[in-house]
């Protein structure tokens, strides 16, 4: 049986602490589920340029408590916040903090990290993939023992806590939804087993924004990253919520020809970039059967928009939320 849709807008910047908070509360009254950010450092310059990333001049945490603050029912998140831009002790302070104050909306998305112009930038030592997915799982283990009463013994190659209970305890138990995102089979399988929601992105191998993260997230790769979390969920398959981004969203007449000429710039065919799982196409029907199309071959039941579109895409959610 088909998971219902929900809906959210990830957004990236705020012209002013005003904006922010009105935002807020038009994507709730739009009827998405959740406001997300993502979890990015760089301000304007050429090495945020060379990552070819949109600029984020929010900080993650700050502003998922003001949306919080702002709306009533509208569930906050980050898609997702860098294991390694904060320590894990850290982290689950202020997740489990983030989901105290908002009477129990928030989801914690997890990612790996992937932006290497950042890590650079920023003065962040970046691991191997091997390594920083090893932390990963060692965070989620820590998040999931801090959020539970009783005192912390979490011991591994690279988190150590112990000796203090988690506090607050966060509102929704036995800990906020999870979310983990990637576009590996390892995140993917990793996602699978410990994830309340698996997020299927690129693979952002190559660590910027590219045609080498569209090629592999095609209709026929998405296929596949089902199929690993499948294998790696076994009987847990039917608890997993399945997200997924959509970057190239195009709503109205004449869409045909913007997938032509999008395609054609990151080496797909006109037909391949329409059905890229992280693209939508064409007017609100077409948008509507495609992503029902989508859920019935993937699985996928939970979409997350940009921003720049989220008003356009209203009518979409208000005829598949919650069906």
């Amino acid at each position: 049986m088909s998971r219902p849709f929900r809906f959210a807008v990830q957004s990236y910047f705020a012209e002013s602490a005003d904006a922010w908070r009105d935002g807020a509360r038009q994507t709730e009254d739009l009827g998405y589920s959740a406001l997300h950010l993502a979890d990015h450092i760089l301000g304007p310059g050429p090495a945020l340029e060379a990552t070819n990333h949109p600029l984020q001049n929010l900080a993650a945490v700050p502003a998922m408590a003001v949306a919080a603050e702002a709306t009533t029912s509208l569930r906050i998140g980050c898609r997702v916040f860098c294991i390694d831009y904060r320590p894990a002790a850290v982290l689950a302070k202020e997740t489990a903090t983030l989901d105290f104050l908002s009477g129990g909306r928030l989801e914690i998305g997890l990612g790996a990290g992937w932006m290497k112009g950042e890590y650079d930038a920023a003065g962040i030592a970046m691991d191997a993939i091997g390594t920083r997915i090893d932390r990963l799982e060692e965070t989620v283990g820590l998040l999931k023992a801090h959020m539970q009463k009783g005192e912390l013994a979490v011991a591994g190659d690279h988190v150590n806590v112990q000796g203090y209970e988690g506090a607050p305890q966060p509102v929704q138990q036995p800990h906020p939804p999870i979310m983990i995102g990637g576009g590996s089979r390892r995140v993917l399988s990793l996602a699978a087993r410990e994830a309340d929601i698996v997020s299927i992105n690129l693979n952002n191998r190559a660590g910027i924004i590219g045609p080498d993260g569209v090629s592999t997230s095609t209709a026929e790769a998405t296929q596949q990253k089902v199929g690993w979390i499948r294998d790696a969920a076994g009987s847990r398959i039917d608890d997993i919520e399945l997200e997924i981004g959509i970057y190239f969203a195009f709503i109205g007449s004449g869409t045909e020809k913007m997938a032509e000429r999008m395609g054609a710039g990151l080496g797909l065919d006109a037909a391949a970039m329409a059905a890229h799982p992280h693209g939508l196409f064409g007017d609100i029907d077409a948008i509507c059967d495609e992503l029902q199309r989508r859920r019935e071959l993937y699985g996928l039941s939970y979409i997350t928009v940009g921003a720049d579109v989220r008003d356009a895409f209203a009518p979409v959610v208000a005829r598949l939320a919650g069906t």
